[in-house]
């Protein structure tokens, strides 16, 4: 089997921005990365294809996720080079509301007074380095700052960076679903590669439909990272499983589809707290009333 490269010169955000994309889904691509080049300074996103990429697909998920068109050129790969270590080598560690996210390829030590969460690419979606991921971890270090919680969920945990980052910072157990099994999977290697594996649960789950999620309820901390859309339509069930003053964080939100958000979650009883911009990505903190 022949294997592509599908690239683009982007952005040092905007490439990490399409990488987390990428890996989200499990159709386009074996593997993503972002990567400095040497020689002129620009920033390129490179995928690993099994075949033939679908350009129009990566063409339709970079205007998505990036809001304007791109232009990809192919490559065939070579079969000797290690692609999986040299997607590893384009991820620099990420420091974001006091936690440290960094890869098994980091050999640096973790700067004083910062949590470190050790994720690696190439698993499902969250490295740390999208503006919804940072977002989150510092709308979690805001919130824990202020009171003590008890009763912690994570929807969509995808590689379960958030709930490792709540299990680390909180130690009580923190329920981690997914819709994905890869997902589930992960997050499960990760809780443990993170030393948190008796306090991270890690559940397939649709939304909240989950009997695990159902006993755990009422919640007075939610965190969700997915798309405007999902949560948007979650808001009713997130409105039945939390408790009056719980904390709800939000992400996975370009700013233009924020009000649309906090509508949902206000006709729900849920009022916005602070809002917190990334390069036109919002993250949401609300309060139940």
């Amino acid at each position: 089997m022949t294997r592509s490269q599908p690239s683009a010169g982007l952005t040092r955000d905007q490439a990490y921005a399409l990488v987390d994309a990428v890996m989200e889904r499990d159709d386009l691509a074996i593997t993503a990365a972002a990567h400095e080049d040497d020689a002129t300074g620009e920033w390129v996103f490179e995928a690993t294809c099994d075949a033939a990429p679908d350009l129009a697909a990566f063409a339709e998920l970079a205007r998505q996720t990036l809001g304007g068109d791109v232009t990809f050129s192919v490559e065939p790969i070579d079969p000797t080079v290690n692609w999986v270590a040299k997607s590893l080598e384009g991820l620099a560690p990420v420091a974001a509301g006091g936690f440290y996210v960094y890869g098994s390829h980091e050999t640096g030590p973790v700067p004083a007074g910062l949590t470190p969460i050790r994720i690696d690419a190439a698993q499902a979606f969250g490295t740390g380095h999208h503006e919804t991921t940072t977002g989150c971890l510092e709308a979690i270090d805001r919130v824990l700052k202020g009171r003590r919680f008890d009763s912690l969920l994570d929807v969509g945990t995808g590689t379960g960076i958030l709930a490792i980052a709540l299990a680390k910072r909180t130690r009580i157990p923190v329920i981690a679903s997914d819709i994905d099994p890869v997902a589930v999977t992960t997050t499960a290697d990760n809780a443990r590669q993170n030393g948190v594996a008796k306090l991270v649960i890690p559940v397939q789950a649709t939304g909240l439909e989950h009997r695990r999620i159902a006993s755990g309820a009422p919640y007075d901390l939610i965190v969700a990272n997915i798309l405007a859309g999902p949560l948007a339509a979650l808001a009713p069930a997130v409105g039945r499983v939390t408790e009056r003053g719980a904390a709800v964080i939000l992400s996975g939100i370009l700013d233009h589809q924020a009000a649309r958000v906090i509508s949902a979650y206000a006709r729900q009883s849920m009022v916005l707290q602070h809002k917190l911009t990334r390069n036109g990505w919002a993250t949401l903190i609300l309060e139940r009333r």
